[in-house]
């Protein structure tokens, strides 16, 4: 007899899984042009409402106050209602925020709508990467979550020219407009994704699990000779998970690295990502100059979401995020160290195509770690935990920048970002538990 996992472990990358990747990635791709928009709204906003460098920090941070709090709410949430139910509820919560977000007429009331918006990212992003880890056989897990990743590049790219064609000419409004508004078309969209069957089966509802996975196994020409190993649960698991539990003997390393990566990465990462276009202008390059080097820098995305889900299925979960790591530490220092056109796009373009290339192994990674009964609230809190970091840092950053001045404030944030960046992958290198190829039932049965 079979389960539910193990059926799924024997199958294919098939037209279900590509379904599901598409429809969540697309999901995806919109809460990256809200996170862009935000990037170019700082720097135009900035001079209409006249904000000080502390007030645009408060605007970095207001969104990823509403991600750390809707990260965690929604990490239990999908392991109580499903993790179909939280991607759709969050993305339509996060799009008509976005939206209302572009009509706000003061400052206060675009902190609160950026709060919002928040909320709905912080839970989708979490939830997306989980259910498409848990619809993934092993030999394919980590390269489709990484690729459900790299929708984001495609839509931080189409902020960017949002940015620089657009925001220039209609002003700063127009950007949350056109981020929120499709993003409601997507949630429609995603009425049609299933459900997860590794949920379904940990929850006892194995009719409808093996509907999903039966078709999958139509879909790869697999004829499923075997009972599905159901009859023999006679008692499901539905106690709530609580945030003690993920610190028990059991998970305790394993939550321990999680929390350290996130935070530190979302730290380094929000550090220079929000900022950059304000930076550039502090440096003397022009607003338009600076939303367009940012586009370029977007682009460089692209291979290193690509690159890291070609290299984590061959070297490893560890191995590539400590490549990445080092690489985005080096390239932020250089980054900050750079003085003339050329420098500041090559090692530009470098510190968005490691740094996004660690962020897709971490999101191929953290669902990994945990059994299905825990994953959504693992992956929640620590993602919630990170938004720690992505608070902290537009603030600080803005506080740095303003207290040693534009030409020093510059190098100063970028060496503070590069230890950041460092520290994290050295905490990889040595307490990370490898992943690769395992099937999730074995990773999550065996010792830390």
């Amino acid at each position: 007899m079979s389960s539910i996992s193990q059926r799924l472990e024997r199958l294919p990358v098939t037209p279900m899984l590509w379904k599901v990747l598409f429809l969540t990635g697309i999901g995806w791709l919109f809460d990256a042009m809200d996170q862009g928009m935000v990037a170019g709204v700082m720097a135009a906003i900035g001079k209409e409402w006249r904000l000080t460098a502390v007030d645009l920090g408060l605007l970095g941070s207001a969104s990823a106050v509403g991600m750390a709090v809707g990260a965690a709410v929604a990490g239990m949430a999908s392991d109580r209602w499903g993790r179909r139910t939280v991607v759709t509820f969050t993305l339509v919560l996060y799009g008509v925020a976005s939206a209302v977000s572009g009509l706000v007429p003061n400052f206060g009331l675009l902190l609160l709508f950026r709060f919002l918006t928040g909320l709905g990212l912080g839970g989708e992003l979490p939830a997306a990467s989980t259910l498409v880890s848990e619809f993934s056989p092993a030999k394919a897990r980590g390269r489709m979550v990484v690729l459900l990743e790299s929708f984001w590049a495609w839509g931080w790219i189409i902020a960017s020219l949002i940015a620089y064609l657009l925001i220039p000419i209609y002003g700063w409004r127009i950007g949350f407009f056109l981020g929120g508004v499709p993003a409601l078309y997507a949630a429609y969209l995603r009425k049609s994704i299933p459900e997860s069957p590794r949920y379904l089966e940990q929850k006892g509802r194995f009719q409808e699990a093996d509907e999903i996975v039966s078709k999958m196994e139509q879909q790869a020409g697999i004829k499923n000779n075997q009972e599905t190993f159901a009859n023999q649960i006679e008692e499901k698991n539905t106690n709530r998970i609580t945030l003690l539990d993920l610190w028990s003997k059991e998970y305790l390393r394993r939550t321990f690295v999680l929390w350290v990566l996130w935070l530190g990465i979302n730290f380094g990462y929000y550090g220079f990502v929000l900022w950059t276009p304000t930076l550039l202008v502090g440096k003397g390059f022009s607003l338009v100059r600076g939303f367009e080097f940012t586009l370029i820098m977007s682009i460089a995305q692209l291979p290193g979401y690509y690159s890291a889900a070609y290299l984590i299925e061959r070297i490893g979960r560890k191995a590539v995020l400590v490549i990445y790591l080092v690489g985005t530490a080096i390239s932020a220092y250089l980054f900050g160290q750079a003085e003339s056109v050329t420098t500041v796009l090559v090692f530009g373009c470098l510190l968005y195509l490691f740094s996004l290339g660690a962020w897709g192994a971490v999101y191929a990674y953290t669902p990994e770690v945990y059994p299905t009964r825990v994953r959504g609230s693992g992956v929640g809190w620590a993602a919630a935990v990170g938004r720690i970091g992505a608070i902290a840092a537009p603030y600080i950053v803005g506080v740095v920048y303003e207290t040693k001045g534009k030409e020093a404030g510059f190098n100063y944030v970028f060496v503070m970002l590069t230890i950041v960046f460092a520290v994290v992958a050295v905490v990889i290198a040595l307490a990370a538990v490898e992943t690769k190829g395992k099937a999730l039932d074995e990773i999550n049965t065996s010792r830390t």
